[in-house]
């Protein structure tokens, strides 16, 4: 029987296990995502950006979460660039599941709490995210959560060397 997926405001105990899924697949995510630091994949670089989140969390900028499969920390999802203004009401969803717990539903799952926290908790009317071009099981993630691709973004992220093009995505949340 496959562990229910929820998602909560992360904290700094998360830090050990966030590091360790981050040690195991730095190699899998590499092409996801841009180059980290040696202490990125420490614990205690990891509290420390924990610290840095939750300070965003305070100010209203940020909600990072973690997911988990029952009660193990097995991801992160993150609404970012929070613009709470009337006339924004907007954030950007981002995502990852560790390699041990993927292709289980969990990412689809996690992102669709995050939305419901976005209309629910923050008031928010409109959700974005962006994925690399080559990155299809991310689409499928977004797509299932009614997602709709509405641009590219070329050369927005540095990856592996190389100015990568960025797949926008948008979903209105509602009023």
């Amino acid at each position: 029987m496959p562990s229910t997926t929820s998602i909560r405001l992360i904290e700094p105990a998360d830090a050990a296990a966030i590091a360790a899924h981050r040690v195991r697949d730095a190699e899998a995510f590499r092409p996801w995502e841009p180059a980290q630091p040696d202490d990125f994949f420490t614990p205690r670089g990891q509290e420390e950006r924990i610290e840095g989140l939750l300070a965003g969390y305070r100010a209203g900028t940020v909600w990072p979460g973690v997911v988990l499969a029952g009660d193990e920390v097995i991801g992160q999802v993150t609404i970012g660039g929070i613009l709470p203004q009337p006339h924004l009401r907007r954030g950007s969803v981002g995502y990852w599941i560790a390699s041990v717990a993927q292709n289980r539903g969990h990412a689809g799952n996690a992102v669709g709490l995050a939305l419901r926290v976005m209309r629910e908790e923050l008031n928010l009317h409109r959700a974005e995210a962006s994925t690399n071009l080559e990155n299809l099981p991310s689409q499928r993630v977004l797509r299932r959560n009614g997602f709709t691709p509405y641009g590219v973004a070329h050369a927005a992220i540095l990856l592996d060397g190389s100015w990568r093009d960025g797949l926008l995505w948008e979903r209105i949340l509602g009023d």
